[in-house]
């Protein structure tokens, strides 16, 4: 693969800062917090850099935008609409591909409350804005536009949003969402919406008839579906209703972890069954297990060593769920509005960040490192990494 071409652009540099946007001051995309030691060998870090360099990489889930310094001031920041992108960031971490989720459910550009359809349209052309500024990121909108950017040495962002709130009752809004870039599309986030039951809710409603309309859209059209946040019954009917194979883009196991945020063993097997893949997590504070209660690289891993073990290693992959910026103040801002802290589980002990998994430039590096060190052959590294992903949006998209 020929060297990234990135040559240095900052989003929104083509216009005058302070006059034409707010300036803030941006937290560091690049050794935010110390570099993650593996402990690898020479030999397996020899390896690790050359499956890295040589194998294709998607992220199936992560928000690589940087956040001010000062993470109180986040609110601030997302009111200007313009989030800015870590192309340099990007640039140095060995990623083909990433699922680029957006501000979602703190898009509160207008509102309060997010999940506004002017305000996702807004946020969807600022940023499609910026990237029409640069020559290194390319919006991918096939799999052939993924291959291409890895044959150029660009990197390829995949539009997502994780859920399909702001379309209301409207499904043709799915077309427009389509058209406008976005490919991959959550059923419900953790509160209900016209389609289906959120995790959060006290009852469990499964998918709507709405709901069912939807996804029967969402596959004429080729928009792959997540059900990372919904209900356990929605998940379960959402597998049922879908003729394409659906994705869990970022959660866990519960079996591992015991909370409504990670997925039980039954909606983990009908996943697989009908074909999709599940990415494992690795926001603050959710993939933690009871063997590392402290997060880190190793209680993510082990959500997906039981995973990989219940269904296959061709049904995981990773969805890491990071940013550049303090993203445990980051929670603290909007707890109420992620229901970051609503939902009961084991007690444990907080940690500033995710050591391992810090950020979209270290991730994939320390993963691929990890399944080194432990032993997994190269075809199966190369499957979780980015190739199981591509399979199934071979045959979505």
């Amino acid at each position: 693969m020929p060297d990234a071409p990135f040559r240095g652009y900052k989003s929104y540099s083509y216009l005058t800062p302070a006059q034409d946007y707010e300036v803030f001051d941006l937290d560091d995309e690049l050794r935010r917090v110390p570099d993650y030691d593996s402990g690898l060998s020479e030999e397996e870090a020899q390896r690790a850099g050359r499956l890295l360099r040589d194998s294709v990489v998607i992220s199936l889930h992560d928000h690589p935008v940087v956040f001010p310094r000062d993470i109180t001031r986040v609110r601030d920041y997302i009111r200007t609409g313009r989030q800015h992108t870590g192309y340099e960031g990007l640039s140095r971490s060995g990623l083909t591909a990433v699922f680029d989720n957006m501000m979602d459910g703190t898009g509160c550009v207008t509102s309060k409350s997010a999940w506004k359809w002017d305000d996702t349209i807004y946020d969807l052309g600022m940023r499609l804005c910026d990237i029409a500024h640069q020559d290194y990121v390319r919006v991918a909108r096939t799999v052939a536009d993924i291959r291409d950017a890895r044959a150029s040495g660009r990197l390829a962002i995949v539009l997502g949003m994780e859920a399909a709130t702001p379309i209301e009752n409207e499904v043709d809004r799915l077309d427009i969402l389509y058209g406008l870039g976005i490919r991959q599309i959550g059923i419900a986030y953790s509160e209900s919406n016209a389609l289906g039951s959120g995790l959060r809710e006290p009852g469990d409603g499964g998918l709507t008839v709405f709901g069912r309309r939807a996804v029967e859209r969402m596959n004429k059209l080729g928009l792959a579906i997540d059900v990372s946040h919904s209900s356990d019954r929605t998940c379960l009917d959402t597998f049922e209703v879908s003729s394409k194979p659906v994705f869990i883009t970022h959660a866990g196991a519960r079996s591992v972890w015991q909370t409504q945020r990670m997925k039980p063993d039954d909606v983990l097997l009908a996943c697989a069954r009908s074909g999709g893949v599940v990415g494992i997590e690795a926001a603050p504070h959710t993939t933690l297990s009871a063997d590392h209660p402290l997060h880190s690289i190793e209680s993510v891993m082990d959500h997906f060593t039981y995973c990989a073990d219940l269904l296959g290693i061709d049904h995981v992959a990773f969805g890491p769920d990071t940013l550049y910026g303090d993203h445990v103040g980051f929670h603290a801002v909007f707890a109420a509005q992620l229901g970051v802290h609503s939902m009961t589980g084991p007690a444990f002990d907080k940690v500033p960040y995710v050591a391992g998994l810090e950020n979209p430039t270290e991730n994939f590096r320390n993963i691929i490192g990890w399944l080194v060190k432990h032993g997994y052959a190269d075809a199966d590294i190369e499957a979780v990494v980015g190739g199981n992903i591509l399979r199934i949006l071979e045959q979505v998209w």
